[in-house]
């Protein structure tokens, strides 16, 4: 009698160890199932403040373009003195849960690497500009007959740094070039034997646009700004600099009529002082969770202001540009 009563005993025990492990591991799980579901949702809440930021990006630029001189009889300017170009305050999310921060860049500021080409032909006033930026930068591959070859239709190389399919073709895994124009500036990393600590370096100075685009010379840094000519120095681009920011140039004689130009001959560049394309990054802060929409901007003479791409991450940062100069 003790001994089926010791069994039973055992029993029960055994049977209470058992749904005390199952009871648990269903707390367990669903204790992972919530915090899943939280992170989802905060993940999706920070998504929207992001998209958030840049559609008041976009109102600032639509803001800008009336501001500057649209239907006012004079021609519209974009500089770094606009209140989009300025920093621009942190706003608190709803109960202090956390911050969302927009940064407004103009991308027509830098060298844009599809103006290598033009209607299938080769630019070569574009690729001289591009060999100067590279010399500026201390990059001394020739990443400039490179990306010529990268963008024309044809199968010549560029003389003899040049590469074409051939030479693509025997690395491994293999591929082509493109033939056509970049679409992202991180494609420029395919280039033949481009090296990262290149592409970090020269990525700020350098964006993606369609080829005909001009370089604005109200925001170009003084490091693009030297590579429209030989003789113009990163000194002289300084001085170019420091003078706009008492006044932007309203057109491009008023830029060419800088005494710190003379003597110096901008041949075949194409220049301006208005900007098309800009690009948004959208900071998010939500409890633990940090994140960064890039959105690209297109802002049309009507004054509509399109998304052409979003990415995640942080871009590469332009050289900041204070009223002292640039650094």
């Amino acid at each position: 009698m003790k001994r089926q009563r010791g069994v039973a005993l055992i029993t029960v025990l055994l049977v209470v160890a058992i749904v005390t492990v199952v009871c648990a591991g269903m707390v367990a799980r669903q204790q992972l199932s919530i915090r899943g579901t939280a992170n989802q949702v905060q993940a999706r809440q920070a998504w929207h403040y992001a998209l958030g930021g840049e559609a008041l990006a976009q109102s600032i630029l639509r803001r800008d373009l009336r501001a500057s001189g649209n239907g006012s009889g004079q021609p519209a300017v974009d500089h770094l003195l606009e209140t989009w170009a300025l920093p621009q305050p942190a706003y608190d999310l709803d109960e202090g849960q956390g911050q969302v921060q927009i940064r407004i860049e103009d991308l027509a500021g830098r060298f844009n690497l599809n103006s290598l080409v033009r209607q299938q032909q080769p630019n070569a006033a574009a690729l001289a500009q591009f060999r100067r930026l590279l010399l500026r930068l201390q990059i001394n591959e020739p990443y400039a007959e490179r990306l010529l070859d990268w963008l024309d239709s044809d199968q010549q190389p560029s003389g003899e740094l040049g590469a074409e399919d051939n030479a693509y073709l025997l690395l491994d895994p293999p591929y082509r070039t493109a033939g056509r124009r970049l679409d992202d500036l991180s494609e420029l990393r395919l280039l033949l034997d481009m090296r990262d600590e290149d592409f970090q370096r020269l990525a700020p100075y350098v964006t993606a646009l369609p080829a005909d685009t001009p370089l604005n010379v109200n925001t170009a840094s003084a490091m693009v700004l030297s590579s429209l000519a030989d003789s113009l120095t990163p000194g002289i681009a300084e001085t170019m600099v420091k003078a706009r920011q008492a006044a932007a140039f309203r057109d491009t004689a008023s830029f060419m009529a800088q005494p710190a130009l003379g003597g110096v001959q901008l041949q075949g560049t194409n220049i301006a002082v208005t900007s098309q394309f800009f690009q948004a990054t959208s900071e998010v802060r939500l409890g633990d969770r940090r994140l960064a929409l890039v959105s690209r901007l297109r802002r049309e003479e009507n004054g509509d202001v399109r998304v052409l791409q979003r990415n995640l991450g942080q871009p590469p940062r332009l050289p900041r540009q204070t009223t002292d100069g640039e650094r």
